[in-house]
This record gives C-alpha cells, structure tokens and sequence, in this order.
C-alpha cells in the first residue's frame, strides 16, 4: 500500500498548516514542512508546538527565505525532500503541496490509485519545443545568469540582464540535459527521489546552472526526472487540479465548486481560497471517508475555457466564477500612497522596500511606464489597468504571493480610490501634504504643458494661484469623501512625528518606521 510523504512549502496561515497537517497525517501518511524564513518566527513557533508529538511530521533542518523566481524555492524543496527521507523510511511516494491545496479525493482513492501504476507523475515538456512558456522569457531563463530576485531586486535583476545581453555574455546548457519544463506540482516515487538526491550530490555542474537560472522550480525535477527514469516510468500530468487564467494566474475555488473539484481526474486541487471555509471542511471530512466511487467527467478546464471565453453572465457557480472583479479578498490589505509630488511618493515607497517585506507598486494608474509584471497584457495600457481595476489588483496579489500590497495614487484619482475602498479588502490610505513653491508649481504646469518655455511671466503669474487651488481642491475632495484608515504625512513636522503615523498605517515596529521617515532627501524637489 502506497504510503506518501507530503512535501508542503508555506510561509503564511499557520493554523491552516497545523489543520492540514493533521488532516493528512491521521490518514497514515506523513509530511515534511519547510515554513519559508522570511515569515514571522511566532508562526513557525506556534506550528512545531502544536506538532511536536506528532510522529509523522517532520521539518526541513534549514529554512530558506524564498522569492517566487528564485532557486531559493527549489532548494527549500530539497531541504524539505531531505527531512522526509531521512524521518519516513517507508514512505513510497513524495508528493508536492502548497498551503493552499486540499484534497478532492479520500485517502482510499489516493492509496489506491498510486499503487495501480508504478509511475512518477510530473509534467515535463521539451522546453524549446512545447508551448508551456505563453509569454515572455524564454531562453533567456536559462543562457543568461540571474543573480538577483526579480520581484525584491527589479532594477537589479533588469541591470545585469542588460548588461549581459549588451556584451553577449551566454552561457551553454550543460551538454547531457535536455531541459524540460512543467507544473512544480508533482508526486515521485522513493527511487527517484533518491536518484535526485544523488544526482545533486555528484553533479556539482549542474547545479551551479540551475541555481542562476530563473524560474527553476519548473525546470529542475522536470528535466532530472526524465534524464534519470526511462520514459515509460513518466506519467506527464499532475495529481493537482489547477487552472490558470489567459493572464497566466492561478483561478481560485470556492465553496460552491465541490462538486466541480470532485469530478476531476486529479487527487489535489489548487488554489483554494482561504475564505472557502465549508470548502475546506468538506474536502477534510472526504479525505478521512472510506468512499473510492467517484464520477469523474473531467469538464473543469473545457467549462472554464467555455465560460471566459463568452464572458460571465449565468449564475451556475453563483456571482464570483473563476474571473470575478467583485472582491479583492477579505484577508487582504491593500495600502494606498497619495501624493501629488510623485518624486516624494517613489522615495518613500523604495525606501519602504528595502526596509520591509512589503510588495510595492508605483503610479500603475497615472504612469503608462510604471514598471509592472507581464500579467498577459492587462497591464499594457493605462486604459487597461483602469478598466480592469480590481482584477489587475488582484493578479498582483497573486503575483507578488502576499496579502499585503502598497500602491501610489495621484491625489486626482478619487474615484478610483472610493472603488478600492468599496472592496471588502481592509484598504488604508497614507496621503503625503507637500509644501509646494512657486517655482515648483511652473514647473509643474510645464511638464502637464499648461506654460512653455516662452510662456509670458505674466500669464504665468495669473496661472500660479489656479493652479495651486487645483492641488488644495484634490486634498479637500478626498477629505469630502470621508474615507475610513485616512493617515496623513506632513513634510511641515518633525520626522519623529511622520514615523508615528508611518508605524499606524504600515503596521510596522517605530524603529523601521523612523527609518523611513528620515530617509535622505525624502521632501526635496
């Protein structure tokens, strides 16, 4: 009888880790966590307490602080691989998790259904054949090295790249390899696991490759696997039901979709939302269940492909199916930076990111170059980004994995910021009071081209007071407007005052947040 080790990489929720540890253990199979070392040390304390006595789960000896892009995710997933072999020796297969994946079939099922094919289970498709990569990179990923984490070090990250590419710095993919790519969602049996873990040891080369290449936790077990198990031992699918968006995001499941998730052809579903409660109490009380007959008509994908396609407007899986703009998530905190003088705004926002873990976002609505992530193109245009507001806010979430997103706002966009505020997201705005000079406001009305270079001094002279009512009257209309978590930053006090409001809104210790407040030069034009 098949008996799994679950290789579960977290980093947030720990009661839901503990949950899902316990729902999977009590079935007599077992888990190895690594809990991602970026996230708060009393999450990781409240989870080894409360599974301390429990004989089936085991804990990666190293913690990793993981960047989606980076190595980092896949040397967790060795970390974690290591501690299960070592602490379940009669584990006959290693199966991939997130914190978000529940199971849509009982422990029976599962058992059962691995023992009727001694086969690994991992997609894997030719890398430069396949269209796996939709958009974007591609070899680039691999013949250039990437030293920095996109996401954490954009500037960085693009830098080097560039600089690369300028002197056409390439590098060969190791000679025996033919790189493969795939779902990082995989289940592998005890030997390949071992043949793996062998391979690392002796194949020093190959990992020097694989540790700067980008986005290697979809090509690093793909292209072992099938360099070391014969190709009639590979079942190219996974066991996790999952679909993703013609933006490249993950859909999300909710608690009306269980007969949905029970129908598939999969043993695991992904992602489910955590707000799905009687979802997951469900899944649970299956997977301890002793029933094996199961329906399955397979439709998920064809239906979602069915349903976007023509746009959403029935009711069979209620208001929010797959693609809905209703609701950021009521978990999520969306933090809004308002400020006029964009310079002012940017420094203080990059210097929020270096000192926190938060994901920052610049102007994405007033600035058509802010730097954003390929989301498939609904980021391409201003147009775009405003029409599709809350989706785009959403795959940022989901890009950035994380429940709490800044973001700058120009003090015009009141309308924009009263329809975030409607969301049952938890939303704070932090509005920054500028001292705003003569000189500054004409140049102001020079780059918006209201004045020229050869604009009279007089017609300037007249614009100058409309122009600073304009600025007044943006303020005083988002003060009308009575929003709720409304801090205000002042460049007229004290640091030590603005680091008190800075703490409030970011959440963050008065030490960080007085660090941020002195940063250099953060008012001047």
């Amino acid at each position: 009888m098949a008996k799994i080790a679950f290789i579960l990489l977290c980093h947030k929720d720990p009661e839901a880790i503990i949950r899902q540890a316990e729902r999977l253990t009590a079935a007599g199979d077992c888990m190895a966590i690594h809990f991602d070392a970026r996230a708060k040390p009393a999450h990781f304390k409240q989870i080894q307490e409360a599974l301390k006595d429990n004989p089936n789960v085991a804990f990666a000896k190293k913690r990793l602080k993981c960047g989606w892009g980076a190595w980092s995710l896949v040397q967790a997933t060795l970390n974690a691989v290591e501690a299960a072999v070592d602490a379940f020796p009669r584990a006959t297969h290693f199966y991939m998790l997130s914190g978000d994946c529940m199971p849509i079939k009982s422990a029976s099922y599962v058992h059962q259904f691995l023992d009727d094919a001694d086969v690994d289970y991992i997609e894997s498709h030719d890398y430069f054949e396949s269209d796996w990569i939709k958009t974007g990179w591609k070899e680039e990923r691999l013949i250039y090295r990437h030293f920095f984490n996109e996401r954490t070090q954009t500037k960085r990250f693009y830098g080097t790249f560039n600089v690369q590419k300028k002197l056409g710095l390439t590098r060969d993919i190791p000679d025996d390899l033919q790189i493969m790519i795939g779902s990082q969602w995989w289940c592998l049996r005890r030997r390949t696991i071992e043949w793996i873990l062998n391979f690392t040891r002796e194949r020093k080369d190959v990992m020097r490759f694989f540790r700067t290449t980008w986005i290697p936790d979809e090509t690093f077990f793909q292209t072992l696997v099938r360099h070391l198990v014969p190709e009639n031992e590979i079942d190219v699918r996974t066991l996790t039901f999952l679909i993703f968006s013609d933006y490249g995001m993950p859909t999300t499941f909710y608690n009306d979709h269980y007969d949905l998730l029970l129908s598939q052809n999969y043993l695991f579903a992904r992602k489910i939302s955590p707000e799905a409660r009687d979802l997951k109490r469900k899944l649970g009380r299956l997977y301890a269940s002793e029933d094996t007959d199961f329906q399955i008509s397979d439709e998920g994908r064809s239906l979602f492909d069915f349903l976007t396609g023509r746009g959403r407007i029935g009711r069979r899986f209620a208001q929010r199916f797959w693609e809905t703009e209703s609701t950021l998530g009521r978990e999520r905190q969306l933090l809004i930076v308002v400020c006029k003088k964009w310079h002012v705004a940017k420094r203080l926002v990059e210097k929020i990111r270096q000192v926190s873990d938060i994901d920052v976002v610049e102007y994405m609505f007033d600035e058509e170059g802010c730097a954003l992530p390929d989301l498939g193109g609904i980021q391409s245009t201003l147009g775009k980004r405003t029409r599709h507001r809350r989706a785009l806010m959403r795959m940022l979430f989901d890009y950035y994995d994380t429940n709490k997103l800044l973001v700058c706002f120009d003090p015009n966009n009141v309308d924009l910021l009263q329809d975030f505020y409607a969301d049952r997201s938890k939303t704070k705005m932090l509005e920054i009071e500028c001292e705003f000079s003569d000189e500054y406001l004409i140049g102001h009305a020079k780059r918006v081209g209201l004045a020229g270079e050869r604009t009279p001094l007089e017609t300037i002279d007249n614009l100058l007071p409309t122009i600073r009512y304009d600025v007044v009257f943006e303020s005083d209309r988002i003060r009308d407007a009575d929003l709720e978590n409304h801090y205000r930053m002042r460049q007229r006090v004290s640091a030590e005052e603005n680091a008190e409001v800075l703490a409030e809104f970011l959440e963050v210790p008065i030490d960080i947040a007085r660090e941020i407040a002195t940063a250099d030069h953060l008012f001047t034009d």
